[in-house]
């Protein structure tokens, strides 16, 4: 769930917000999303034109070990992170953002999704990332690494390591989570449009693989959608979590014809499959959900269509195409998550139907109650989807 959320106590449904600037809030630091303090350890890439040092203006960089930035920090004004910011106690307003990714200058030719505008939706942040990066690895498809092992297992020039790219890194939470299941030397290319959020993927990226080989880490600051041939020239794979629902059907058919045309298998998790089950129910759980999905497919986008939209896509150009659910199951152990997604459940809900604000509050409140006093448990269905391209330098 991408939507906004926020980080109030009580149950009233607030304005949605604009996004937070990256630079405010500096009173507190973040630890990473291992519990330890960002550290630059992430792997150094030693590939042809790769640039050390963060990446903070550069459009692709190589974060070396030791190098990428101090064991401490805050966010500055300038832009370099070496921590993220988090709001103080008495910041009680506060907003963690879980909507799509913002403006940002320096996009590469190749790795474009559309013009960004005033109606574009806020960046992730990394508050929120974290909070869900535990329920996102419990909830991802296992019955997909085997096939996905034995195809790249397989492919052509595989002795020389994998080259994954992940779009939409956000923290990088994928890479965490898939780099340690997969053997062999790894090279991952992060792509997304936050150069904070870059940064912290960046730094907090596996250093090994499942067998002890050595991951890389290369960032690319650039739009995330739009991947040409070009753009994965020599990948393994491409990788996302939580994307395909904040995409156009065009640009989801744009990122399967990339797929095609490099050859290369991909890994597409935690896309919305417009279900939720709450337990105990309410009557209006049907119509919040239907309210919310309705917002999801706002403008164009997908959202609980993307799933089906992107199996058709990559099938059309030839792939193999599994689809497995993915859900996330939150009970008492999650009630900090559980919170923060009903707060943005519910909020999207009324943004797009405001008739529904004053059962709505009514509603928020009392399920913020049962969370808290942890008698709720939520089914929030997702659907994880593996496309198998036919490889391209003759394997079949």
């Amino acid at each position: 769930m991408r939507k906004t959320a926020t980080a109030r106590s009580g149950g009233t449904i607030p304005a949605q917000p604009g996004p937070r600037d990256a630079t405010d809030a500096t009173q507190a630091t973040r630890r990473g999303p291992q519990g330890g303090a960002l550290a630059a350890e992430a792997g150094q890439s030693d590939r042809p034109g790769s640039v050390t040092g963060a990446p903070s203006g550069d459009v692709s960089s190589s974060v070396a070990a030791g190098k990428a930035a101090p064991q401490s920090g805050i966010v500055s004004a300038g832009g370099d992170m070496t921590g993220v910011s988090v709001p103080a106690e008495s910041d009680a307003d506060a907003v963690i953002l879980g909507a799509g990714p913002g403006i940002g200058p320096g996009e590469r030719a190749t790795v474009r999704l559309r013009d960004a505008g005033p109606d574009d939706p806020p960046r992730y942040a990394p508050e929120w990332l974290e909070l869900r990066e535990g329920a996102d690895a419990a909830a991802r498809a296992h019955d997909l690494l085997d096939p996905l092992r034995i195809r790249l297992a397989n492919l052509p020039g595989r002795a020389g390591g994998l080259v994954i790219h992940d779009v939409g890194c956000g923290t990088g939470s994928m890479g965490r989570w898939l780099a340690p299941h997969l053997d062999g030397a790894q090279h991952w290319v992060l792509h997304d449009r936050d150069p904070y959020l870059l940064h912290f993927a960046a730094v907090a990226s596996p250093r090994s693989a499942a067998d002890g080989s050595r991951v890389t880490v290369e960032t690319r600051r650039g739009d995330i959608g739009r991947l040409t041939p070009d753009a994965l020239l020599g990948a393994s794979l491409v990788t996302a979590s939580a994307l395909l629902d904040v995409l156009t059907r065009e640009e989801v058919g744009t990122l399967a014809a990339a797929c095609a045309g490099a050859g290369c298998a991909a890994l597409l998790t935690l896309s919305v499959a417009g279900r939720v089950e709450l337990t105990p129910s309410d009557p209006l759980d049907a119509e919040i959900a239907e309210a919310f999905n309705a917002h999801q497919r706002r403008s164009g986008l997908l959202g609980p269509d993307a799933v089906t939209a992107a199996a058709e896509a990559f099938s059309e150009h030839g792939a193999t195409v599994q689809v497995h659910p993915s859900p996330w199951r939150l009970g008492p152990d999650e009630s900090a998550l559980t919170a923060q997604w009903l707060r943005g459940w519910v909020g999207a809900a009324v943004e797009q139907r405001p008739e529904l604000r004053e059962r709505a509050e009514r509603y928020l409140s009392e399920r913020l109650a049962a969370c808290q006093a942890g008698e709720l448990r939520v089914v929030v269905h997702h659907s994880d989807l593996l496309a198998l391209s036919r490889p391209t330098g003759g394997a079949s």
